[in-house]
């Protein structure tokens, strides 16, 4: 039987798969010893990953198979360079995270959750109507990361009767929305930016404070991408000054913990890491993560290779 290496926390059923079909060991650093030799597959969260240490220690490993979207935790260079092949889960969640990002979009815009805390608190009888917010439909929308989930998002939006633009490293092909390369430009020039780039040291910062400068007192971020991606030190400190309009966080940079700066700000809709989190997509993720399991042990490929 291929040895198989549980890292990180992961899915009830696939880790459950893991123990009962493939025996499969949970990654502990303190044994790592016994069993670093015989581990041929690792299976993990795009959080957890195989980093450039663990990957050092397990000289026989053969492929990495991510439970998730996302990868960033992996060293994904050192690990192509040795001829390990690794997978992942795309498509399978890209509804329900575009479907995120729109949803903080119009909770930032109108105040939904701001307005229900007044509610609650029985300030609508005690102050009167809630004040006056800001319209969705019609919003100038920026996308950084016009890829799977950042398609999804613009489709939605048109809907809205949003004008989409988008930045990348580079222009999508065939693309109807506008391809700005500058990304303070595009933050400049819309009222919203949505952020649904890949994670890693390749986009670390990338939104960064001249970017969070440029889209203003009155522009709003929204990122379901990973916290690495957006400068959090300039998000907090610009917010605070008035000189960001607000911004709707699925993601943090240091999660589970989130600035406390935040958490009493009502232009601020914080989630806490549910872009994909729903019954249906979870299972999808699962039978997919699964399926690629099954497949490199039978046959040496993986259905969805990165």
């Amino acid at each position: 039987m291929t040895s198989v290496l549980q890292v990180g926390a992961l899915n009830a059923v696939v880790a459950e798969t893991l123990a009962r079909e493939y025996g499969a060991v949970v990654h502990d650093p303190e044994r790592l010893a016994s069993y670093a030799e015989s581990v041929r597959v690792v299976v993990t969260g795009g959080h957890a990953g195989v980093g450039t240490a663990l990957l050092d220690a397990l000289p026989g490993l053969r492929a990495i198979v991510h439970f998730g979207a996302g990868y960033d935790g992996t060293d994904v260079e050192t690990a192509r360079a040795r001829g390990i092949v690794m997978s992942n889960t795309p498509d399978v969640l890209n509804d329900c995270v575009a479907d995120t990002a729109v949803g903080l979009m119009i909770d930032v815009l109108r105040g939904f959750s701001a307005s229900d805390r007044y509610v609650r608190a029985g300030r609508w009888a005690a102050d009167g109507p809630y004040p006056l917010q800001r319209r969705a439909s019609g919003s100038r929308v920026g996308i950084v990361g016009l890829g799977r989930i950042g398609t999804a998002i613009a489709t939605r939006l048109e809907a809205f009767g949003c004008p989409i633009a988008y930045h990348n490293r580079h222009e999508v092909s065939g693309s109807s929305y506008r391809y700005e390369p500058s990304l303070v430009r595009l933050a400049a020039d819309v009222d919203v930016l949505i952020v649904s780039t890949a994670g890693g040291e390749g986009t670390r910062g990338l939104v960064s404070r001249e970017v969070l400068e440029a889209l203003g007192p009155d522009g709003v971020l929204v990122n379901v991408a990973r916290g690495s991606v957006v400068d959090q030190e300039a998000l907090v400190s610009l917010l605070s000054a008035g000189r960001l309009g607000g911004a709707g966080l699925d993601v943090f940079d240091d999660e589970p913990h989130v600035p406390v700066e935040l958490l009493d700000r009502d232009d601020v809709v914080l989630l806490p890491h549910v872009g994909s989190a729903t019954v249906a997509t979870r299972a999808a993720m699962a039978d997919l993560t699964l399926a690629n399991l099954r497949s490199f042990v039978d046959t040496g490929t993986l259905i969805t290779p990165i």
